[in-house]
């Protein structure tokens, strides 16, 4: 019973310490005085997921070409931001890749970390309209588990990242997940411009290979703080690990039905995929044809079968 007590108090006082310095410089900023906010934005997101798709059934899927070029590129200048403010700021305030501390100053360049990083929890946010774009140009087949699981995951963990760790360790995650998304929103937003610029995006695969090497990078960041007993809050560095092999798994579980097993439709089914692929205005990625080219099979199909009526008339 003793034990128990004192194992009770222990998490008491740890929950206190953490609690009572959080972050002071960020607590005016918006969406921070509060989890309230990003666990009702979250809520939305999955309520949107189940029930936006059901509300598109009857409907005519949206052309948004330019709206998607658009996007994709305020995601590009959003990351490169980041990217550049943090590579910037962090070797003027004389980080180290090894082990770095969070401090809680106002510092010219510590604050703008901290501002890096809250760009960083935002675009989290401004992210969220993937899915909305997919549910609303009728792509449900990208909607996956993987996709919202990321989505929703992230805006959360990101909101307590900057309400106590505004700095520090967290630096190298940000910028070099906002890397990738230069990488990869540069080629969607290449996708969206059209089927001329098709030629250019051969390099697909490479994006899930990049997004490999920058779970494994995380990983080893963190195992590295935790080995060098860094001066950076544990429960960050373990629930870093474990969102990141998380990650790692899942995309694995991707690329392993998308690329070795070589999972592809039926050959009629390719066919009309590619002649889909060449005539849309969309987003030009060729798996995202997926949905109009088993619509388009499927009226292949019936209009094959009423030229056979035909044909079976005319005999008669």
């Amino acid at each position: 019973m003793e034990g128990v007590v004192e194992k009770l108090n222990d998490t008491y006082n740890f929950y206190l310490h953490t609690l009572t310095f959080s972050d002071p410089r960020v607590q005016d900023w918006p969406l921070m005085q509060s989890p309230l906010p990003t666990l009702v934005i979250v809520a939305l997101y999955l309520v949107m997921v189940k029930v936006g798709p059901k509300l598109m059934e009857n409907q005519k899927p949206f052309e948004m070409k330019n709206t998607m070029v658009l996007y994709n590129l305020c995601c590009v200048l959003l990351s490169a931001h980041i990217v550049k403010e943090g590579i910037y700021c962090g070797y003027k305030a004389g980080y180290s890749l090894s082990c770095q501390e969070v401090v809680f100053s106002n510092n010219e360049y510590e604050l703008r970390i901290a501002k890096a990083l809250w760009w960083f929890y935002f675009s989290k946010f401004f992210e969220m309209l993937d899915t909305t774009f997919f549910i609303l140009r009728k792509r449900n087949n990208q909607v996956t588990f993987l996709h919202v699981y990321h989505h929703a995951s992230m805006f959360i963990l990101w909101w307590i990242g900057i309400k106590w760790v505004a700095g520090g360790q967290s630096l190298f995650g940000a910028v070099l997940n906002s890397f990738i998304h230069v990488v990869m929103y540069s080629y969607y937003c290449l996708a969206a411009m059209g089927p001329q610029f098709h030629k250019y995006l051969w390099w697909k695969r490479y994006l899930t290979i990049l997004q490999f090497v920058q779970f494994c990078l995380g990983i080893v960041h963190a195992f590295n703080s935790l080995y060098v007993r860094c001066n950076f809050p544990l429960w960050m560095q373990y629930g870093l690990i474990a969102y990141a092999t998380s990650m790692f798994l899942l995309f694995a579980n991707f690329y392993l039905h998308a690329y070795i097993k070589g999972e592809r439709p039926p050959k009629a089914q390719r066919k009309v995929m590619r002649d889909f692929d060449r005539q849309k205005t969309g987003d030009g990625v060729p798996n995202g044809a997926l949905n109009g080219a088993e619509n388009g099979v499927q009226k292949a199909a019936s209009a094959g079968e009423g030229k056979e009526s035909i044909a079976q008339k005319k005999v008669k």
